[in-house]
């Protein structure tokens, strides 16, 4: 080889023993153009998320929408991250709302819910299995159509509490965006159809809306035990890997506790206000332009499940008032899709069963939870083969 070989080109290097091959540089791929946000400082970004969150909890939560406190967080995070905010929720404070989470769903379960279900537990079961049956087919349905993944399209269509399908489903590969999308939307079809169905069918008047006391007075010690107990039980489940541990040890240890007298599950507001936030944060921060078309796409598809499993709940009702004699507005929200605290709300204000309502309801949420991850695998499955 010459000598002057490897200085003439520029994409070798003469050693003593071989020439060493450099490549040539790649072309630059020119970056994406930055949102309005993008040049803004790392607190200007959040100070704006945190302003439009609130704006948008705040008219949401004058407008009676049915979780406003997390659909608010979720609509900034998700205008923010869309027009270049790059902001991203730290592990430890979404943990921390994962645990609280699971507190909200144990405050439910008390002696009296329990009893219900232990005197109606065959009837439970089989309104229970019923809904869940519905929602995994028609899940299955979306996706073997390709309109969503098949695991995202299941967790989506889960008639269990909002929130925490969406923790289980991210817990278990499926797109969080996609199943807190389909999840709210149906959250909202379901109590608005509950209120109609209050107001004009069974000819129920709306009882003076519930004032929500943001801070109201509050035993230090009680809630200290109880969020102690959470965060501990929170740790384990994150340090054994456990799937969605972060909301489900929470919800047993302080269910437990709760049940045998130990703890007494007192939230105050403005506390689940900043858990909703954070998981609202969580999820609305991870949408890109992208995933808003995809679901979008995706609307008419989801919007008739949601039509066909309120029907389907709604022949349920049908069964219970025709076979067991079950008041028709007890058995009609006992038997909603989904919405737990919603249908709470709506139940608090009208003359119905609250026990029977509640037991059925979380029934169906305990039901999902322990099952829904098996029904995921299966339907994943099924949609390979």
């Amino acid at each position: 080889m010459p000598e002057d070989q490897g200085q003439n080109s520029p994409h070798s290097i003469v050693t003593d023993e071989a020439p060493i091959t450099v490549p040539p540089a790649l072309p630059l791929v020119p970056a994406p153009p930055p949102g309005v946000l993008t040049s803004l400082p790392s607190l200007a970004r959040w100070a704006t998320l945190a302003l439009v969150s609130f704006v948008l909890s705040a008219a949401l939560f004058l407008s009676h929408i049915p979780g406003a406190l997390l659909l608010g967080p979720m609509a900034a995070a998700i205008l923010v991250a869309t027009n270049g905010a790059r902001l991203s929720v730290h592990r430890v404070p979404y943990m921390v709302a994962h645990a609280l989470i699971g507190c909200i769903i144990a405050r439910s379960l008390d002696l009296q819910t329990l009893k219900a279900v232990a005197h109606d537990w065959p009837i439970f079961l089989a309104i229970v299995l019923a809904v869940i049956a519905a929602s995994s087919l028609l899940g299955y349905l979306i996706g073997k159509a390709d309109i969503l993944p098949g695991t995202t399209a299941v967790w989506g269509t889960s008639a269990g509490a909002a929130s925490a399908m969406v923790l289980m489903a991210e817990a278990h590969g499926a797109d969080a965006r996609l199943v807190a999308f389909m999840q709210y939307l149906r959250v909202v079809f379901v109590a608005t159809g509950a209120s109609i169905m209050a107001a004009f069918v069974f000819n129920i008047e709306g009882g003076a809306a519930q004032e929500i006391v943001w801070f109201p007075p509050t035993d230090w010690i009680e809630l200290a035990k109880t969020v102690a107990v959470a965060l501990a039980a929170a740790v384990v489940g994150a340090k054994v890997r456990m799937p969605a541990g972060t909301m489900l040890l929470p919800m047993i240890a302080t269910t437990t506790l709760h049940v045998l007298g130990y703890i007494t599950i007192d939230l105050p507001e403005w506390l689940l206000a900043a858990a909703y936030g954070l998981l609202g944060w969580k999820i609305g921060l991870s949408f890109t332009r992208r995933i808003l078309r995809h679901a979008a796409s995706a609307l008419p598809q989801v919007v008739g499940s949601i039509v066909l499993l309120m029907g389907f709940c709604g022949g349920l009702a049908f069964l219970l008032w025709w076979l067991k004699g079950i008041d028709p507005l007890t058995a009609y929200l006992a038997t909603s899709p989904g919405g737990l605290d919603s249908v709470a709300i709506i139940a608090a204000s009208t003359p119905v069963d609250m026990s029977f309502v509640m037991a059925l309801q979380t029934t169906r949420l305990l039901l999902i939870i322990l099952i829904g991850p098996a029904i995921s695998s299966f339907v994943a499955r099924r949609l390979k083969a």
